[in-house]
């Protein structure tokens, strides 16, 4: 796994691993990643502000950081994920930029007080909470108008194309993974 793009392009991440060696998150596939991250450019979507959901080697974010993102904020439960990530933010030089709490998605959804221009949400692919966080992510103090919600599942998992406050704008599937690209819309904003 590496970067892709930006001013890290190229320089390699570490797979968050136990003790004995075993992975312990699904990460997005390179070509995946760099299809999402096109998908974001062909919009126009300039981040500054991120916020990487479900972030486990940290990769997602690290991308959007590489491209031009000026701060991300990592959440991660999993510990050995959480050393991954906070290795990999400073073998691409990027610890200043960022900050990794480890903690549960649902927490840092509610206790998100500054909206974010990007977030990057990619569960488990066979999480029954999706919709659930999805729509509740909508309506929490980490969107604003106009944020941008990038979500990866599988093609087996069908989003809406509205769900909560959010409209979407793209759907990619590349074999077994897919990406939606979700707008923001507050009510009477738009």
């Amino acid at each position: 796994m590496r970067v892709v793009s930006g001013s890290a392009r190229g320089r390699s991440l570490k797979l968050p691993k136990d003790p004995k060696g075993i992975r312990t998150t699904r990460p997005m596939m390179d070509k995946i990643k760099e299809a999402l991250f096109d998908v974001l450019a062909s919009l126009g979507v300039q981040a500054e502000r991120v916020l990487d959901l479900y972030a486990g080697s940290g990769s997602l974010g690290i991308e959007a950081l590489s491209r031009g993102a000026t701060w991300c904020d990592f959440v991660e439960r999993d510990a050995f994920a959480v050393r991954a990530i906070r290795e990999n933010l400073e073998t691409v030089g990027f610890s200043e930029l960022a900050r990794v709490h480890q903690t549960q998605v649902e927490t840092a959804i509610r206790s998100s007080r500054e909206p974010y221009d990007l977030i990057l949400f990619d569960p488990p692919y066979a999480d029954p909470e999706i919709h659930a966080l999805l729509e509740a992510l909508s309506s929490s103090g980490a969107v604003m108008d106009g944020t941008i919600v990038a979500v990866g599942h599988t093609p087996r998992i069908v989003l809406p194309d509205q769900l909560g406050q959010m409209q979407r704008l793209r759907l990619r599937c590349h074999g077994d993974s897919c990406f939606s690209v979700y707008d923001v819309v507050m009510d009477g904003e738009s």
